[in-house]
């Protein structure tokens, strides 16, 4: 059911917006002052006067990857916060403007919008490029963002990935490994943004299409998969792979609460489940070797 979930969400999405194509956008601070709201009203605040500056739900992000971008969406706040019910955001902004304004800062880019479409309609050079050893393998780092310590350990993995391995990434927890140049391999990108968690569905199709191409199964595909974790949706994502017989997986920094020991012990009998341990480049070196 999660699968089937993820599919009507990425059908629905194609259907409304347009399938996701790439391009390149660039993470930046602007001066200004902080206005919590949707990206669409990015556009709506810039008609105000005076240094506010919108941002956006983590979730959002890819909208430039549509190639309709139109959004209807709802300001939603944290505990203690006010939620508004209509589209005047002019409380929100003088709320922004009593707010330490923001210096510029230019803090990277990278692509966007690598929807499975996007990846499958390169399979080919993808496959040519594993069978000729210059492409070697495949990290799909994802999950959820979070602030206690230790999250840091997925940016150094992906950080510290040979030059000839390609990186996917998924869900909130990519925005720890964006701000990073990774040049590319093969012509491509070596960072790949497939977009956000209900994208696992993407990178599901990519995996199997990639099996189907090399005349093998998901798992002995040059893929390992690393996920950060913050439960949520999250669970249904890792069931669902656990579903479809995916093993290796790596989770973390801890372990999700509803895994007590015994449970841990049978998916990591079944599924080779494991926790993420230690330096990420020693681990990058024993998936190496």
């Amino acid at each position: 059911m999660n699968l089937r979930v993820m599919q009507m969400l990425d059908e629905g999405h194609c259907e409304r917006f347009g399938e996701p194509s790439p391009r390149l956008r660039e993470h930046q601070y602007l001066a200004g002052h902080f206005g919590g709201a949707w990206q669409k009203q990015k556009v709506e605040f810039s008609r105000f006067t005076g240094p506010v500056l919108a941002t956006t739900n983590c979730v959002l992000i890819p909208w430039d990857a549509y190639r309709d971008r139109l959004f209807t969406t709802r300001v939603t706040t944290v505990p203690g916060g006010k939620r508004l019910l209509t589209n005047d955001y002019s409380e929100v902004i003088e709320c922004a403007k009593q707010c330490e304004p923001l210096k510029d800062e230019m803090v990277g880019e990278s692509t966007i919008g690598y929807h499975h479409g996007a990846i499958l309609g390169v399979a080919d050079k993808i496959v040519e490029a594993v069978k000729a050893g210059d492409l070697k393998h495949f990290f799909l780092i994802g999950g959820c963002d979070g602030a206690e310590p230790g999250r840091n350990w997925y940016s150094q993995f992906a950080q510290g990935a040979p030059p000839e391995y390609v990186i996917l990434t998924l869900g909130c927890g990519k925005y720890r490994i964006r701000n990073h140049d990774y040049g590319t391999v093969a012509g491509l990108p070596r960072l790949l943004d497939m977009g956000q968690c209900n994208d696992a569905y993407g990178a599901i199709q990519v995996a199997v299409e990639l099996a189907s191409a090399f005349d093998c199964e998901v798992n002995d595909l040059p893929l390992t998969i690393v996920l950060s974790w913050f439960e949520q949706k999250a669970v249904a994502v890792l069931l669902t792979l656990l579903y479809l017989g995916i093993k290796g997986i790596r989770i973390g920094p801890a372990k999700p609460a509803f895994l007590s020991d015994n449970v841990m012990q049978i998916l990591r009998d079944k599924y080779e489940l494991q926790l993420i341990d230690g330096n990420p480049l020693v681990q990058i070196q024993n998936i190496v070797a």
